[in-house]
């Protein structure tokens, strides 16, 4: 069986190295800006190295005055504002970026945010507070001294997926692709550089552990086949449903039980282990594992099992020719997990662990390749 890799030799760190500084000599000032649910994550970097860094929070109370994400923006946009301030933050910004919006299907890569793409975002058929982030980026680009370009880049409905993987069995359904493509991209980039090669030059399964989990077939740069993690599809998670038997959801739906709304909620937000366990904290679901919780273990056991399924089935996309199965995320700090699945998919590739999801580099990395450009 092929071990888990947790850190890599010494010539692919040296060359991961030289790559990093490669990046630092281009060097420009970028904020990289990021909208949660109950925060706004902004960060200044310099060379590619973070000199601020913030975690604006919002309280229920101040968020509950604005009917729509939307009308947040200008709330947050102004409290970003006052954060640059308060740091003694220079005006002089070479390049404000903000987290993708869930508008419509686009390539792999940074854009410039034009009034179009705001007008999109705010018609997006999945709202989400990122959607709002590409406008706070072009308000403030607009606020630098002299102004500066607003871009974004790898939204979670980046599509570069086979025409295979779109079709399902009823016309009327297409697949889509909704997922982690910032954070994927990302530590795909960086493995390929510990790994003196390219991200175009290898084949990769890509999972994701998060709140969602999506895992993704990259062949030679691209990612020809994911799930759409974001409506449940795929594995379950410790707050969404996964797939489910198609004609046991249509009864539940009429069963006169549930509101569309609700149905919703239990897909994305409330399924999965929360469902089960009434929490999607999954350090707090490893302790009750560790304190003898026998559902907890059950139930976490069933997630890494459909998790290493889905995992395995994008080696017949890419006809078992895998380098690497990379797993990243915030689930992926839970070593149970990782060694789970690493136990069920290490005959297909080595199992390389990127704990976390650092969106805040990865979205300068991105704006500094397109300054380059």
């Amino acid at each position: 069986m092929k071990t888990i890799v947790f850190r890599h030799n010494f010539c692919n760190f040296a060359f991961g190295y030289l790559y990093i500084i490669y990046l630092v000599s281009m060097g420009h000032r970028i904020l990289a800006i990021n909208p949660g649910s109950t925060s706004t994550k902004i960060a200044v970097f310099e060379n590619l190295h973070p000199v601020f860094e913030s975690d604006i929070r919002h309280t229920p109370d101040e968020l509950a005055r604005f009917g729509s994400v939307w009308e947040q923006e200008p709330f947050r946009r102004q409290l970003v504002v006052d954060e640059l301030v308060r740091h003694n933050i220079p005006r002089q910004l070479d390049a404000v970026i903000g987290r993708g919006c869930l508008a419509r299907p686009v390539s792999s890569g940074c854009y410039p945010v034009t009034d179009g793409m705001i007008e999109e975002a705010r018609k997006a058929k999945h709202v989400h507070v990122t959607d709002i982030a590409c406008a706070m980026a072009r308000d403030i680009a607009l606020m630098a001294e002299p102004p500066c370009p607003a871009l974004t880049a790898d939204p979670g409905t980046v599509d570069e997926m086979a025409p295979e993987a779109h079709i399902t069995g009823l016309p009327q359904i297409r697949r889509d692709a909704l997922w982690h493509a910032l954070n994927q991209k990302a530590v795909a980039r960086r493995y390929a550089a510990e790994h003196a090669t390219t991200y175009e030059a290898v084949n990769l399964i890509v999972c994701h552990l998060g709140g969602g989990i999506s895992v993704a077939a990259h062949d030679h740069g691209r990612a020809v086949d994911v799930n759409n993690a974001l409506d449940g599809e795929g594995p379950f998670s410790t707050e969404r449903s996964g797939s489910l038997p198609a004609a046991d959801l249509v009864r539940l739906c009429f069963s006169g039980r549930y509101t569309e709304r609700d149905i919703m909620n239990l897909i994305a937000g409330n399924g999965g282990l929360m469902a089960y366990l009434g929490t999607n904290d999954m350090r707090e679901i490893e302790r009750r594992i560790n304190s003898g919780d026998k559902q907890a273990k059950l139930l976490t056991d069933a997630m890494i099992w459909h998790t290493a399924k889905w995992i395995a089935a994008e080696g017949a996309v890419l006809c078992g020719k895998v380098d690497a199965i990379i797993l990243t995320g915030g689930i992926a700090f839970s070593k149970y997990v990782v060694s789970g699945i690493t136990d069920r998919v290490a005959f297909l590739a080595p199992v390389v662990v990127y704990p976390g999801q650092d969106e805040m580099l990865a979205l300068a990395q991105n704006a500094e390749r397109a300054l380059g450009e």
